[in-house]
């Protein structure tokens, strides 16, 4: 009776490991390769498969999505003999399972040592100064010879970036001295400038400054000649409508002569030759009100200013 219990329970035993073996459930963004005896059969897709226990075995799973790889730095020598550092990332992602598996022993590998070869192809057709300023040039030349190479293995690569380019330290050194004289270039060029346009902008400023003070003098000097042609239209106007005779007239030209003497600067007082008709007159007025004033002689000739007297001067 016991060798009939082992024998059952050896059954459900094998029973149960060859439902797990014919059960094959493959992840979303998966594949699987199945060989039978060695030789290949088939793909296994996303999802739950059927296979044939003991004889049917899973020979690779491989992972369908995109992959990002990135390589240790390279050196590599450029056109003017300088050896650069340059890191590199791959993208890449699987599309034929079964060339992945079959076409190459080590895809990652074989792209890795693509990669390099062909970075130093590029690199030794560039000098320095151009390799540091192409990264897009050469991530498009390597995109384009790994692509064309992995083809045929089931990968399509989809990108590849340079991580850094590092030149020697002594380069280093000489590029950042260059760019600090670039720098400080630079900087001296915008001061001169600045100080340029700040000279123009002042001589400009003080241009229109100059301008308006002479438009605002001219301006003014315009307002006082109206001014002062305004005043002496008024009182000629004045004189004319209160009908003024020669005395009145006389009288206030003799009014006027003080203030023609007035002035420290008058040291020489030329008398003019309208005074002789000025007293003419006030002696007619004179003696015309108080019947002939003393010492004033109205029938004597009118003096005809044809001389002149001078005074002393007023200390």
């Amino acid at each position: 009776m016991q060798p009939i219990i082992i024998v059952l329970i050896i059954l459900v035993v094998l029973v149960f490991i060859a439902l797990i073996k014919t059960i094959q459930v493959i992840p979303q963004a998966s594949a699987a390769i199945v060989e039978r005896f060695g030789r290949y059969t088939r793909t296994l897709n996303a999802g739950l498969n059927i296979v044939v226990p003991f004889i049917d075995s899973i020979r690779n799973r491989i992972d369908l999505r995109e992959q990002v790889v990135p390589f240790p730095p390279q050196p590599v020598i450029t056109q003017d003999n300088l050896v650069v550092n340059i890191d590199t990332v791959i993208y890449y992602q699987v599309t034929d399972a079964r060339a992945a598996t079959y076409e190459v022993a080590s895809y990652i590998q074989a792209i890795e040592q693509l990669t390099v070869t062909t970075l130093r192809n590029i690199i030794g057709g560039m000098d320095l100064e151009r390799t540091l300023t192409s990264r897009e040039e050469i991530n498009a030349a390597l995109r384009g010879v790994l692509d064309e190479a992995t083809g045929k293995w089931g990968i399509r690569v989809n990108r590849v970036e340079l991580k850094a380019i590092e030149p020697p330290t002594s380069i280093q050194d000489s590029m950042e001295k260059q760019m600090r004289a670039d720098r400080d270039k630079r900087a001296a060029i915008l001061t001169a400038e600045g100080i340029r346009q700040s000279a123009i902008l002042t001589a400009e400023g003080e241009k229109q400054s100059a301008i308006l003070r002479a438009e605002g003098e001219a301006k003014a000097s315009a307002l006082r000649a109206e001014g002062e042609s305004q005043a002496i239209r008024t009182v000629f106007e004045a004189i004319h409508a209160g009908d003024a005779d020669q005395k009145l007239l006389s009288y206030q030209y003799l009014q006027m002569l003080p203030k023609i003497a007035e002035g420290d600067a008058n040291k020489l007082w030329i008398v003019p030759s309208e005074i002789g008709d000025a007293l003419k007159g006030l002696s007619g007025a004179f003696g015309n009100l108080g019947g002939g004033a003393p010492g004033f002689d109205t029938g004597a000739p009118a003096n005809t200013g044809k001389e002149r007297r001078e005074e002393p001067p007023v200390d």
